[in-house]
């Protein structure tokens, strides 16, 4: 099975602190902003190695 596109989505200085994976290719709309209406938002989890500083990210599931 291959990977599914998508984009992680940025917001600014008003975020909740967290990222998310939006599935679907980058669509952007008239004023430049992504377009994500309709489309689910999965939670982005991290995890860093203390030795190398190595990251690994998983979309956790939707609510």
């Amino acid at each position: 099975m291959g990977l599914e596109p998508g984009f992680v989505e940025d917001s600014g200085q008003g975020a909740r602190g967290f990222a998310r994976w939006i599935a679907g290719p980058l669509q952007r709309g008239p004023l430049g902003n992504a377009r994500k209406m309709g489309r689910p938002r999965w939670q982005i989890d991290a995890y860093r190695c203390p030795t190398c500083a190595h990251l690994e990210l998983f979309a956790a599931q939707p609510d």
